[in-house]
């Protein structure tokens, strides 16, 4: 069973030990960085990230996002719950 069947919009996601979000200088970029990995974030996958606090549910940051960036609440959810399944799925949040 893949982490993604885990998540729901009660879960309130946070990065995994190790595992950080910094700007990447070289790439000009925000990035998740693991151990021998890294992911490249646009301004909205930032913006998820920086609400994956281990508190925030992902319906709360559904909310939020909606309002930030004039969005349907159920359509933002719907793409928080794939981008923080995704990231489960490579381990690198947990919720």
């Amino acid at each position: 069973m893949s982490a993604m069947a885990a998540i729901s919009a009660a879960s309130s996601p946070a990065l995994r030990r190790g595992v950080r979000q910094h700007f990447d200088t070289v790439r000009g970029a925000p990035i998740l960085q693991a151990p021998e990995r890294v992911v490249v974030l646009d301004d909205i996958a930032l913006a998820i990230i920086e609400l994956c606090d281990g508190r925030t549910s992902i319906a709360a940051m559904s909310e939020i996002l909606a309002a930030r960036f004039a969005g349907e609440a159920a359509e933002v959810e719907a793409d928080v719950l794939a981008f923080i399944g995704e990231l489960a799925d490579k381990g690198l949040v947990s919720a």
